[in-house]
């Protein structure tokens, strides 16, 4: 911003030397154009300047234009046209100058050429913590005018007349009203574009500040192992501390993904606990977590928030798998099959139930992998059978 205005000035300045030292006037002065038309300038020199029109030659941002665009009007003035005039390389006007033959500059003329602002699209907006409202929005079309267009984010109180404009920190095409917001009066808010061909404004969108709440993400996200359960990891987190100055209810998603891989998976079924069991996970692996946060029913509004950003990621590795692949269990007949089959269903039946963060027999599955995990010592059928009746009689409701 700053570079900007310091080349605007520097500009203005040039003009304004120009103005003073010139030794010729141009005619049109400064005009505004749009792209594809045509333009005739004349350079007439100032009377008492000893310099013959003919030996004049004219440039376009330092480029020579062919003698072949010149028109000799007489001794004192000579015209040049262009035709389908391309967008303006420079946000200041391009500089279209008349020169003696020695180089020197007669007088000059800035030429804005370009396109009318469309009308601003995609406009959406979000509070932090309910004490500020940032709004973004898309340029209309292509998005380039090749002028300097001004946006301009507008609004006002549904039931009142006075329209705001937005006068908080500004980045490209957003804006941040940083205080003196009503919470429970809805908002009328639209974008103005203009520039020196003309102006458009987007439609007008309505929010309710409750509405497009948004927080911190947690922190203090700690991701540890569950014993010598070697598929699962545990994860805590804090809350952020913003959120215990409102009432409402928060709601968190977990993601997670393997170190060498860029695939999240997502965990949905969180709700506002601040503690998870990742499950179903492979053994000895190591792998990264995120938690982010959603304000839910902030002052009584029944629409969902906004989602906050992604926790810094925080590792962890699961125990690494150390059974022996060649380690089996020994067949008693057919009688032993079938118990091994039906037990296979009963584990499996646990271990879908316990998957993600709900509670549901977690100390029996915690039990069985246990077991599972130590299970390479045995060597016949009747210790698997007395297992199983051991989680039975440990299972809650039992």
């Amino acid at each position: 911003m700053m570079y900007s205005l310091l080349f605007l000035l520097l500009s203005c300045l040039m003009k304004l030397v120009l103005c003073f030292t010139s030794l010729a006037v141009i005619v049109p002065q400064d005009p505004v154009l749009t792209m594809g038309s045509s333009l005739t300038a004349t350079c007439i020199i100032k009377p008492k300047v000893n310099v013959d029109s003919r030996e004049l030659y004219w440039t376009l941002n330092d480029e020579r234009l062919p003698s072949e665009l010149y028109t000799l009007v007489n001794s004192s003035a000579l015209k040049v046209t262009l035709h389908g005039l391309n967008g303006s390389q420079q946000l200041s006007g391009d500089n279209l100058l008349c020169h003696r033959v020695d180089g020197r500059i007669l007088g000059g003329s800035c030429l804005y050429v370009g396109l009318p602002p469309e009308k601003p699209t995609n406009i959406s907006c979000w509070s932090k913590n309910a004490k500020d409202l940032t709004c973004k929005w898309s340029p209309g079309g292509k998005g380039e005018s090749f002028l300097h267009t001004k946006y301009t984010l507008k609004y006002r109180l549904r039931w009142y007349g006075k329209v705001n404009e937005c006068q908080g920190t500004a980045v490209l095409n957003s804006c941040c009203i940083p205080k003196d917001l009503a919470l429970f009066t809805p908002y009328e808010i639209w974008v103005e574009a203009s520039n020196k061909l003309g102006s458009a404004a987007s439609d007008i969108i309505s929010l309710d500040i409750l509405d497009v709440v948004t927080t911190d993400a947690p922190f203090d996200v700690q991701v540890n192992r569950v014993g010598d359960l070697e598929d699962q990891l545990s994860v805590r987190w804090s809350s952020p501390t913003a959120l215990k100055d409102f009432l409402f209810q928060a709601k968190y998603q977990i993601r997670y993904r393997v170190e060498d891989s860029t695939e999240w998976k997502v965990v949905d079924d969180i709700g506002n606990q601040t503690l998870c069991r990742l499950a179903g996970l492979r053994p000895g692996t190591v792998y990264f977590v995120q938690v982010r946060c959603n304000p839910v029913g902030i002052y009584g509004s029944r629409k969902a928030g906004i989602w906050s950003e992604w926790s810094v990621p925080t590792a962890a590795s699961t125990p690494r798998n150390e059974r022996s692949s060649s380690t089996c269990y020994q067949k008693s007949g057919e009688s032993g099959s079938n118990l091994r089959r039906e037990l296979k269903q009963f584990f499996g039946w646990v271990k879908k139930h316990a998957y993600g963060c709900t509670a549901l027999n977690i100390k029996l599955y915690d039990q069985w992998r246990v077991w599972l995990q130590k299970s390479h010592k045995a060597r016949n059928q009747n210790q698997e059978v007395a297992v199983f009746v051991g989680l039975q009689q440990d299972s809650p409701g039992r």
